[in-house]
């Protein structure tokens, strides 16, 4: 039964980035705002090209998006001013809402990008991007602007050099594939559930508590699922996609924050403003704001542990947060 319900949602939701032309989106959008928003730590090698690549095409040549916004995370190297002299509207997340303080972390830096966005429907796409195409923008945008009952648009691709070619990634695999298959098995169709090209309208990425960090793919999903429904989402093969690569001790902290909002949500039915942030618990609670992770490295002595402090906090719907 539930692999039948997964591949019955994959055949009604998924499609192919060029299943519809650019002319034919243009004309979908009618009024509506798009905004591109590009979450950035130290992407100064990549986050200009990212930038330029989707100005030229989708801005300047079509007027598919109205805006671009890199929204830069703490970052300690140039990428503030590589992606501004790219024709980004930067912000610094920390200096976004700083009333409501400032945390480290992807998800941070798009829920902050709710406060200085103007789209009705807003486009991620991570910045350490080295494989990739223009088309991403649109493919994602496809079924948003066509079809009124999708409220959110995963992508996937081919990855090159991956285990195989639609290998998620390996905290995809050994830790949020298993998840899905034993909570949510509803997900089960989508092929990258943690892919980080997403689309989403603001009416539903306001309404949703968002996870500081790496958790927020997937929380948007389960939250999304729980609100309005599994064929809410929609899926579209975008090609070939490569990224830089993270340290396998930081997918430890990765898989953390998964874990951590995932057990937030089974301890509070998802959905419209009922995950919102939650108040500090008893110590060694998931959901008192960060879990201590002890990883071992080699030292003079020997063994070292190394004790790193993950952040597993979450924000509350922006709307509630005037």
């Amino acid at each position: 039964m539930v692999a039948d319900a997964a591949d019955g949602w994959f055949a009604r939701n998924t499609s192919h980035w060029d299943d519809w032309s650019l002319d034919e989106l243009v004309a979908a959008k009618g009024s509506q705002r798009v905004s591109l928003v590009v979450p950035a730590r130290n992407e100064a090698g990549t986050v200009g090209d990212v930038v330029t690549r989707v100005r030229e095409a989708l801005v300047d040549t079509v007027a598919l998006v109205d805006e671009v916004v890199v929204i830069d995370s703490d970052s300690t190297d140039a990428t503030y001013d590589v992606a501004s002299d790219a024709g980004a509207v930067v912000h610094r997340s920390a200096e976004v809402r700083p009333d409501l303080g400032s945390r480290p972390g992807k998800g941070e830096a798009m829920w902050k990008s709710l406060f200085v966005t103007s789209g009705d429907v807003l486009v991620f796409m991570d910045a350490d991007l080295t494989e990739w195409d223009t088309h991403f923008v649109p493919g994602l945008l496809g079924p948003l602007l066509t079809r009124p009952d999708v409220a959110l648009v995963k992508g996937f691709y081919e990855r090159p050099g991956a285990a195989g070619p639609y290998d998620g990634g390996r905290v995809t695999e050994l830790v949020a594939r298993p998840l899905i298959a034993l909570e949510h098995p509803e997900l089960a169709g989508l092929v990258q559930p943690l892919a980080g090209e997403w689309a989403v309208r603001r009416s539903l990425f306001e309404a949703l508590s968002v996870p500081v960090g790496y958790a927020v793919e997937l929380a948007a999903l389960i939250d999304t699922a729980a609100s309005l429904g599994v064929d809410a989402i929609a899926q579209v093969d975008l090609g070939r996609r490569d990224h830089s690569h993270q340290a396998l001790l930081d997918l430890g902290a990765m898989a953390t924050q998964i874990l951590a909002a995932m057990a937030s949500r089974r301890a509070t039915p998802a959905g419209f403003e009922t995950v919102a942030a939650r108040p500090p618990q008893p110590a060694g609670s998931v959901s008192r704001g960060e879990v201590v992770l002890r990883q071992y490295q080699p030292g003079p002595g020997g063994i070292t542990p190394v004790d790193r402090e993950v952040l597993t906090f979450e924000r509350p719907p922006a709307r509630s947060v005037a």
